[in-house]
């Protein structure tokens, strides 16, 4: 994923499931100038890091 397309997906209206390594996080905020994004896994809140958007995978519906 880019850093927009994260960004867009913060600024949804509605929730959009995305994967980092598999695991389902949130994202929090993105920072465009340096592809980072601070995420948190959805079962772990506290649990906050900042990862390369990279590695982010959005969940399309099927």
């Amino acid at each position: 994923m880019d850093a927009k397309r994260a960004q867009e997906i913060i600024d949804a209206p509605n929730m959009i499931n995305v994967n980092y390594n598999g695991i389902p996080v949130y994202l929090k905020e993105v920072n465009v100038s340096n592809n980072m994004a601070t995420v948190f896994p959805l079962d772990e809140m506290d649990n906050v890091q900042e990862i390369d958007v990279k590695g982010l995978q959005e969940n399309t519906p099927t």
